[in-house]
């Protein structure tokens, strides 16, 4: 990521979602009111194009031109997580924090989180605009939700939680989306060393890219182009997990995998019928995986 700057893919996610939203009420995966302030004057008058049929269809062509299959995996990933959560909270959560939160609003419009604590960590730079737009939007930010910033790949998170007062021994939920693919493998052992020490019954939901991606990007369809814009943007992808290595992975630091879904699968289980948006993003995966003390 540009120093000084917030992140442009979470500017793009928020363009998803801000899209998805404006769709039909019957026809949306999720709806997301905040979305659409996150974003610059540009992308908020395309979105106000989407209800209309011609301009929607145009508009999601051109997407998935330039990045082929980014926009399908981006919504059907969202709404995967939603359900995840909220099926993971309706066990008792006492706590739910989302890492690298971005421009992620499901404090705000899940309901089933409104009397959860919710704790959000992401870059300065990104977590500083965020709130400052958020500020001109809402009348006051959530109270059950703080709000923190972290460098992931230059400080200690486990620093950050014991100057916060960041309590694992309640049963958590951590939200990763989004982040790993950017980190180093240190950062990333890290930690999910230091949320092993989770209270049992909690859990971690998080993304990652097929390790081939960054390899043979070839393999797949759209990805070298995608690769190249990322490292022209500078948010270049660094690291990604063999599918078949992950549930080995995360047992060595104490969970046990209960869920990997790529794109395919997922977007097949939320829009089977956008078929025109379907192809490419097959490397992007979705996991979840919970505190097994037993090991």
């Amino acid at each position: 990521m540009k120093k000084d700057t917030p992140s442009k893919t979470a500017q793009y996610m928020a363009l998803y979602r801000a899209m998805e939203t404006r769709r039909p009420r019957g026809r949306r995966l999720f709806t997301d009111p905040y979305a659409i302030h996150f974003l610059d004057r540009g992308y908020r008058l395309l979105c106000r194009l989407v209800p209309f049929s011609p301009a929607e269809r145009l508009f999601y062509h051109l997407i998935q031109r330039r990045i082929p299959g980014a926009l399908a995996s981006a919504l059907a990933r969202t709404r995967l997580i939603d359900d995840l959560l909220e099926e993971a909270a309706g066990g008792g959560t006492q706590q739910v924090i989302i890492l690298g939160a971005g421009f992620d609003s499901r404090n705000l419009r899940l309901q089933f989180l409104h009397d959860i604590p919710v704790i959000e960590i992401d870059h300065p730079d990104t977590a500083l605009r965020k709130l400052r737009i958020l500020g001109h939007h809402i009348p006051s930010l959530p109270k059950n939700t703080r709000y923190l910033s972290i460098d992931f790949n230059k400080q200690s998170l486990s620093a950050l939680f014991n100057e916060q007062g960041v309590d694992l021994s309640l049963r958590t939920v951590l939200i990763w989306e989004g982040v790993t693919n950017y980190l180093e493998r240190g950062a990333i052992d890290a930690v999910f060393s230091l949320m092993a020490n989770m209270t049992a019954g909690s859990s971690i939901i998080f993304t990652y890219i097929d390790k081939k991606v960054l390899e043979e990007p070839a393999a797949f369809f759209g990805a070298q182009r995608l690769l190249e814009d990322l490292n022209a943007i500078e948010e270049r992808w660094t690291f990604g997990f063999r599918p078949e290595d992950l549930a080995g992975y995360l047992a060595t630091f104490g969970f046990r995998l209960v869920k990997d879904s790529g794109a395919a699968d997922y977007r097949q289980q939320y829009i089977p019928e956008r078929r025109e948006i379907l192809r490419g993003y097959e490397f992007y995966r979705v996991a979840m995986a919970q505190v097994d003390k037993a090991s």
